[in-house]
């Protein structure tokens, strides 16, 4: 039995992932709803508790998923408090949670001897940076790729493996949104492909690393976004 830890799990890519993982011999300790672990990452002790609730329903972790985030605007020229709130508020929800369940995991692991594996789902931001009211979107997605590469270097002799995945736009509701705001026909020419990832691609990945991705491939960074950004 393969026990999975996924955060942000109630729509959109974190549904895609649940479904993708509703498997044989996988057990999935969720963040999402009431029905399964309620955590508000805004809060700074939710990640705490949230480890120690999929740890006692599970018994134990293999698996880590860090998807839970948000994207919201925050303009330059908002008050200047606002603006640092905001940065703030991202950073805490996108980036130290993540962090926060990175390092039980790695500890968790630790530990008990075990391998584990980490799979942070990131951004095509993180390379490409966003809009002017995103900087501190970007930046929490560059730091989830740069923590998830020092995991990936600093435990792979112990069997502990890190791996990132960087979407681009994805067809969920916050992607509608965005593209409805800003005007669809623009942001679809800037995608070689000509569409939107669906959330269903994102997780096959995702899948693929949590439960498959040879050992050898710790440390990888796996764009999903229609050739709209390559490296």
């Amino acid at each position: 039995m393969t026990n999975i830890l996924l955060t942000g799990s109630s729509r959109g890519i974190g549904a895609a992932i649940a479904a993708a993982l509703d498997l044989p011999g996988v057990a999935l300790a969720r963040q999402a709803t009431a029905s399964f672990i309620a955590a508000d990452f805004a809060d700074p002790a939710a990640p705490k508790t949230m480890w120690e609730q999929a740890v006692a329903q599970l018994g134990s972790v293999d698996v880590l998923i860090n998807n839970a985030g948000v994207f919201e605007a925050n303009p330059l020229d908002a008050a200047h408090d606002d603006w640092v709130a905001g940065w703030e508020r991202t950073m805490r929800i996108n980036l130290t949670a993540s962090a926060e369940l990175c390092r039980f995991a790695v500890r968790h692991w630790q530990e008990a001897g075990k391998p584990g594996r980490i799979v942070n789902v990131a951004s095509r931001a993180a390379y490409r940076g966003d809009s002017p009211a995103h900087w501190h979107y970007a930046a929490s997605k560059a730091g989830m790729v740069a923590m998830t590469k020092t995991i990936a270097r600093g435990y792979a002799a112990q069997n502990i493996l890190a791996f990132a995945v960087c979407p681009g736009f994805t067809m969920t509701g916050m992607a509608e949104d965005y593209l409805a705001s800003r005007g669809g026909d623009k942001l679809l020419a800037d995608i070689p492909l000509g569409k939107v990832a669906d959330p269903e691609e994102i997780a096959t990945t995702v899948k693929f690393l949590a439960l498959d991705a040879p050992p050898s491939m710790t440390g990888a960074v796996i764009d999903v976004n229609g050739a709209s950004y390559v490296r």
